[in-house]
């Protein structure tokens, strides 16, 4: 040690007073240790606030990288939504056209049946006349014949005997030629109108299979979407049926006298197609109801943000995992709501947790709510239908922000809304494309 660190003397000199210190050899070692050992922590120190400062400042240009990226697909997202709405909207009013089509087209079958039926009672008419005139005609023709035998014998007796006789019988014999002439040709104008008639009829007949089959493609083409919607959406379309019949299914009359039918005639085919097509446009018609009662349909119609999934979640007021029986859309303050379903409000006012809330009873057992309102349109007990503004977007109640708490809940157990919502959006979109395809 003494000779890597010779004893050194450090004099300190006053005006007065010289003074000196002694370092020795181990005092020397340990001032050069502490000096190095602080020079290296300060080395190290340094090289890690470097290397944090530098990973940080990735970090945070990731995130803002990320964040950036996140609102870009939500923008695309929100795009989408909207286009899908639009095609959804347009997909109903096509719908609703290709219903009217349909009514149209049925009131058009039944008068074509009908007129079908007057022509095929008239052309029973025709034949039948047909058949006796021609009857009518032989027994002319036969008696004409045993006339002109008998007057060629007697002739001559006839002539000389007395003129008078003679020219009678010429008379009754041209009035009976005339009157076969006329039976003849009243055969050949019923020939030619039975004819007609069944041209008439042919023709009625092919527009006739024409007109079903046109509605038996528009009836097939409308109900399967609506099964589609109803299965997807975990509703048993049978079950759905049932109920709406029971619902809708009110007869009533004055009571009339009993009549018979005299025909005894089986349906014919056409009679059991009509009967058929019939069941189904009634089937379409009952799904429509069903559609209608429910929701199947998005309670905002203006720009807004999905912000929150059905499903467990971390909440937002105090971070801890809770499940989430809805789904959250977040717009501006008073964007209006809509009913998704026809339906009875069963409770419009305050409630803890949901701030002012709207709750709408519906058919099968379903139920939605509209939470977090700011200014409730409706009262409880009135009746709504699909598409009726029944509140305005806020914040009441346990908020972070403006937004749409919605539920749907069947039996009283929360199921997730977008189970409906895409349900309808995919039929939507499924049956623009049949439609495309088939008009390719």
């Amino acid at each position: 040690m003494e000779r890597l660190f010779p004893e050194r003397r450090v004099f300190l000199k006053s005006e007065t007073d010289t003074r000196f210190i002694r370092l020795k050899p181990a005092t020397q070692l340990l001032i050069y240790a502490g000096v190095s050992a602080t020079v290296s922590w300060a080395i190290i120190a340094t090289a890690i606030l470097m290397m944090d400062s530098i990973g940080s400042g990735n970090l945070r240009d990731q995130a803002r990288r990320d964040q950036v990226q996140f609102q870009e697909r939500l923008n695309a997202m929100a795009e989408e939504r909207d286009r899908r709405a639009v095609e959804a909207r347009a997909a109903q009013e096509r719908f609703n056209a290709a219903l009217s089509r349909i009514s149209a087209m049925q009131s058009e079958l039944l008068t074509s049946e009908q007129r079908r039926n007057e022509l095929s009672t008239g052309i029973d008419v025709i034949q039948e006349t047909l058949r006796e005139t021609m009857q009518d005609r032989e027994a002319a023709r036969s008696d004409l014949a045993k006339l002109k035998e008998e007057t060629a014998d007697s002739n001559v007796a006839l002539a000389e005997a007395s003129p008078l006789p003679l020219n009678f019988m010429s008379d009754a014999l041209e009035s009976t030629a005339a009157e076969r002439d006329q039976m003849l040709a009243d055969a050949r104008a019923a020939k030619d109108e039975r004819d007609e008639a069944e041209l008439e009829l042919k023709l009625l007949h092919e527009k006739n299979e024409d007109i079903f089959r046109r509605i038996e493609d528009a009836v097939a083409l409308s109900i399967a979407p609506l099964d589609d919607m109803f299965q997807s959406a975990g509703l048993n379309s049978e079950s759905l049926l049932s109920q709406i019949r029971r619902g809708y299914g009110g007869q009533g009359g004055p009571l009339t006298q009993i009549s018979y039918s005299t025909r005894g005639e089986e349906p014919t085919a056409d009679d059991l197609r009509a009967d058929a097509v019939l069941s189904q446009l009634d089937q379409l018609n009952m799904y429509r109801i069903a559609a209608e009662k429910a929701p199947f349909a998005l309670p905002v119609h203006s720009a807004f943000r999905y912000t929150s999934g059905f499903g467990y979640r971390h909440d937002p007021k105090n971070g801890s995992r809770r499940m989430h029986n809805g789904v959250d859309f977040a717009g501006a303050y008073g964007t209006p709501l809509y009913a998704t379903a026809d339906g009875v409000v069963v409770h419009a006012g305050w409630m803890s947790g949901f701030g002012k809330l709207v709750k709408i009873k519906h058919a099968f057992g379903i139920q939605t709510y509209y939470a977090h309102t700011s200014r409730i349109l409706v009262k409880e007990g009135q009746r709504v239908s699909r598409g009726d503004h029944i509140a305005d977007m806020g914040n009441t109640g346990r908020v972070t922000g403006t937004h749409l708490h919605y539920e749907v809940r069947v039996a009283g157990k929360p199921v997730n809304p977008m189970t409906y919502i895409k349900a309808a959006n995919n039929v939507f979109k499924e049956q623009n494309q049949r439609a495309r395809l088939k008009s390719e």
